[in-house]
């Protein structure tokens, strides 16, 4: 048993090991990203104070191709949001990179347009790579994510307005689901993302806090929180509808309006989690950080280490308990550790941790059915040992019922049962036994136990025990039967034939020869497994079984001695030849006793029932 719970304990911790190992090396990455997205990304209530103003295929057909628009046209944009003092927004982010001068008036308007009013964001870009770092030691290495050059507004725009890179770096997948909120230059500056320097202007108009403490990991990265789907923050208003001055001005006041591509044509899209079956454009996800600012629904992404530590022991512990145990309690455990968890994610997602959702629903899940498959294997081979063991007592076809009713049929402790009980006994044994080797005892022995195993069986008989020389059966037990009187019957007759020929044969080699004595009784007995805890056998007692083997022990060698309850049942199915009276030990009375003969031929196939 300690050898047992060993190697099922290394089983447990080895299966367990190699899941987390796996889980850490990204085996199970895509599944659980997009159960991820489906379980934390879902629209929310927006406060209505972020509008996207697009520079749509509307815009492109009244102005002309983008290609071919001056600086002119945002700033005649930036003038028209900001006409009215008094519903003016608070911020207006430009989500277009305006990088180098180009024609000197158009330049100069842009940055007169922006600086007017001091509420303009302006689009940066860093551009990223690997870079050959040497060490004051002399050594040297490559470093990832390097910044390698970086690409801002022509000075007089950058000097009235304020930047934000729109960098964005995409999961393994390809999925939108972090944001930097700031990059280091090699000069020394730091440089906020786009969305944070909008949210910190409108914070100071608003008199919010200015300085967020978002959890980021050493890239600055922090997980997205989306609140829309594609299309949540546009409400239909174009580039052009600004320039014609075609659009509720009041709708914008103290509000963030961000103007950037919004057409399939100009490329400016991505992938999010929050819907990765549509493109959202850049312009809306940048709105979809803002307001998740505005919020401070931060989620803190926990440890890999500390999701896999956990993973182990709970996946582990799951193991240990599915395998051995019934298909009941191991669904009731495999739904509650694996449900259990992904409700578990979403509740502390919604409190401000990311958990890898599908890690331990996934281990969990195949830790039971390789359990399941296990212990249906284990139950299937124990069944066949059982089943091959029970056969050298039991007819084949009594071990089957048995394993089809299961141990209940065994009435465990004992049951009163009606049955017939043979006996049957080696006659001139002992006497034979004096005069030849123990060697050729032993052989005649086997073959005359071979012979009675055989009728037995051959009759759908349980064979109860051997002692010495004699052979117990019993019928209609542990199972009922039909007819099991007189396939008791049918097998004492078998006996006495098969002896017939056995006996020839020992003749001629050993010079001796043996026969049976057999006695058949029937009648109510107790049947079912008797003894002590540590040593218990299948068997029979009660006056039934003591009856038959004092019928046999009268019998004389090749006669079979049957009760009158044996003839009142087969009646006319059997050809008997009444003994008389004969004392049997430790009967006061004496009893009728009948010698078997035959069976009649087309005799009624049922007993007399008792």
């Amino acid at each position: 048993m300690k050898q047992k719970t060993l190697k099922k304990a290394l089983v447990c911790l080895v299966c367990g090991g190699a899941f987390t190992l796996a889980a850490l090396l990204g085996a199970f990455y895509h599944p659980d990203q997009m159960l991820s997205d489906a379980l934390y990304q879902s629209p929310k209530a927006l406060d209505g104070n972020i509008f996207v103003v697009g520079i749509d295929d509307r815009a492109m057909e009244d102005i002309g191709p983008y290609q071919t628009w001056g600086r002119d046209v945002m700033a005649m944009a930036i003038e028209a949001l900001n006409a009215d003092p008094d519903c003016r927004p608070a911020v207006i982010g430009i989500d277009v990179l305006y990088t180098g001068e180009t024609d000197p008036d158009l330049d100069a308007w842009l940055a007169e347009a922006a600086g007017a009013c001091g509420n303009v964001v302006v689009a940066s870009v860093a551009n990223f790579g690997t870079e050959l770092v040497t060490e004051d030691t002399g050594n040297f290495y490559l470093k990832d994510y390097s910044v390698l050059s970086y690409e801002e507004p022509y000075e007089a725009l950058e000097a009235v307005t304020t930047q934000g890179h729109i960098n964005a770096m995409y999961d393994q997948d390809g999925v939108l689901r972090h944001s930097i909120l700031q990059i280091d230059l090699p000069d020394g500056r730091s440089v906020p993302s786009f969305a944070y320097a909008i949210y910190q202007k409108y914070a100071a108009a608003n008199g919010l806090p200015e300085t967020l403490d978002v959890p980021t990991d050493q890239l600055y990265r922090f997980y997205v929180d989306y609140s829309a789907l594609p299309g949540g923050f546009y409400e239909e208003i174009s580039v052009s509808d600004l320039l014609a001055g075609e659009f509720p001005a009041e709708l914008f006041d103290n509000a963030i309006v961000l103007i950037g591509p919004y057409a399939a044509g100009l490329s400016d899209y991505v992938t999010t989690a929050i819907d990765r079956a549509s493109l959202m454009y850049g312009v809306e996800y940048q709105a979809n950080v803002i307001q998740q600012m505005l919020h401070q629904s931060f989620k803190t992404e926990v440890a890999d280490g500390l999701q896999a530590a956990l993973l182990f022991v709970v996946a582990t512990a799951c193991l240990w308990f599915f395998l051995g145990r019934k298909l009941v309690w191991s669904v009731l455990v495999w739904a509650v550790a694996a449900g259990g968890s992904v409700l578990a994610c979403n509740g502390l997602y919604s409190a401000g941790y990311v958990f890898h959702p599908l890690w331990l629903p996934l281990t969990v899940t195949v830790f039971f059915v390789g359990a399941v498959a296990f212990n249906y294997v284990q139950a299937a081979l124990e069944k066949r040992k059982i089943s091959n063991t029970f056969k050298r007592y039991v007819a084949p076809e009594i071990v089957g019922e048995l394993l089809r009713e299961g141990t209940d049929s065994l009435g465990l402790g004992g049951k009163l049962c009606d049955i017939a009980v043979l006996f049957v006994d080696i006659r001139g044994f002992t006497s034979m036994s004096e005069v030849l080797t123990p060697q050729e005892v032993v052989s005649i022995l086997n073959r005359y136990l071979s012979l009675t195993t055989d009728c037995i069986m051959k009759n759908h008989g349980t064979l109860d025990k051997f002692v010495g020389d004699c052979t117990m059966a019993i019928w209609n037990a542990p199972i009922p039967q039909d007819d099991y009187v007189m396939n008791a019957c049918k097998a004492a007759l078998d006996m006495v034939e098969g002896s017939k020929a056995l006996s020839q044969e020992l003749l001629e080699k050993f010079g001796r020869t043996v026969s049976f004595g057999i006695g058949v009784h029937c009648g109510s007995a107790v049947v079912g497994n008797i003894g002590a805890e540590m040593r218990m056998d299948f068997t029979a007692i009660g006056d039934t079984v003591n009856t038959s083997s004092r019928l046999e022990s009268n019998a004389p060698a090749g006669k079979i001695y049957i009760s009158p309850e044996v003839v009142r049942r087969l009646g006319s199915r059997i050809r008997t030849t009444s003994l008389g009276g004969i004392s049997l030990k430790g009967k006061a009375q004496k009893m009728e006793v009948f010698l078997l003969e035959g069976i009649e031929d087309g005799a009624a196939q049922k007993e007399v029932l008792p």
